[in-house]
């Protein structure tokens, strides 16, 4: 009998974790920049390691998320024009970790990079200007 309180004991602890969620809110989606800053973080730790997977399965991840419409912060022909510079460097960086050419790959992570910090400085002046909240 002892045997059968302890076990129940211990399912009953492993199984508390599971239990607890029950009924709980559901997870808010992530933010795209959170996404963006997380999948930029693993293409650098890729080219870090010389792991082309992680660094191609990451920018293909960049790439979708500038796709979506989400993306799309502000209307101006600055912005479409860094947008697509972002574009074409993760189709850069895509296609060195497919041919496993570091050196390009680390290249187009750079240009991925500065066309990141141009867009953002451009969107803090349009927002300045609008009187838009960050």
């Amino acid at each position: 009998m002892k045997k059968t309180t302890v076990l129940f004991g211990v399912l009953l602890f492993l199984a508390a974790p599971a239990l607890s969620g029950h009924g709980a809110e559901p997870k808010k989606a992530e933010p795209l920049m959170q996404r963006k800053l997380k999948h930029a973080q693993k293409v650098l730790e890729g080219l870090a390691i010389n792991d082309f997977d992680k660094i191609g399965d990451n920018a293909e991840e960049l790439l979708a998320l500038s796709k979506l419409n989400e993306w799309k912060v502000v209307k101006t022909p600055r912005y479409a024009t860094y947008s697509n510079e972002f574009q074409e460097n993760v189709a850069k960086l895509i296609k060195n970790a497919k041919d496993k050419n570091l050196d390009g790959a680390t290249l187009a992570y750079l240009e991925m990079t500065s066309s990141c910090v141009k867009c953002h400085k451009h969107v803090r002046e349009v927002k300045m200007v609008r009187g838009d909240e960050e």
